[in-house]
């Protein structure tokens, strides 16, 4: 099975200033383009040539599984994301957040604190366990919650290349700023999953 660069579901320049169109022209176009393609160089001849993406994440190690994590982690994190977007959750997921941080806003503020406390790359996670249950996950390199059996609902990357370009080393003002294009349509979709 070859994977593909996923088509983003708005321009290059439709995030910005958030997300610049030279960060997702980089970021989408040569970063995960690159995964993409080391994934696709690494599995010929292996028992993963012919798997779907999520069962590579699952089951792989190595080179392969930071081809595939990466891979699965952008797809997921461009597609959560769009113009006049943002203002907060509904529904089910509203709720579940409610009732594991108390409010919106207290989760927010668990969430950067995540964010800002990941040493090095990765990337942090809002994830539901089978029940619903939610919980913020701290995820190094190309890790996904997907390997603890989570679902991964909502992602923000914290390698440098996401953000370096707009906001050099100010990590939490790139986190606090993804809130306004965060598409919580998206987000409950793969919640109510």
């Amino acid at each position: 099975m070859t994977h593909e660069l996923i088509t983003l579901p708005y321009a290059a320049d439709a995030l910005a200033p958030v997300i610049s169109k030279e960060t997702v022209e980089f970021h989408h176009g040569k970063h995960l383009l690159n995964y993409v393609n080391t994934l696709n160089s690494l599995i010929p001849g292996t028992e993963f040539e012919n798997a779907d993406l999520l069962d590579i994440v699952r089951k792989s190690e190595g080179k392969i599984f930071n081809q595939a994590g990466q891979v699965l982690n952008h797809n997921l994190y461009f597609t959560q994301f769009g113009p006049n977007a943002g203002g907060a959750p509904k529904g089910a997921l509203a709720d579940a957040i409610a009732k594991e941080w108390g409010s919106f806003e207290a989760f927010q503020a668990a969430f950067l604190e995540a964010c800002t406390g990941l040493f090095g790359s990765g990337w942090v996670w809002l994830a539901s366990d089978e029940n619903g249950v939610l919980t913020i996950e701290k995820e190094p390199n190309a890790g996904n919650p997907i390997r603890k059996g989570l679902n991964p609902l909502l992602g923000f990357d914290v390698w440098e290349h996401s953000y370096y370009l707009g906001y050099q080393n100010r990590r939490a003002d790139h986190i606090k700023d993804l809130w306004s294009i965060v598409r919580w349509d998206v987000v409950e979709e793969r919640y109510n999953k």
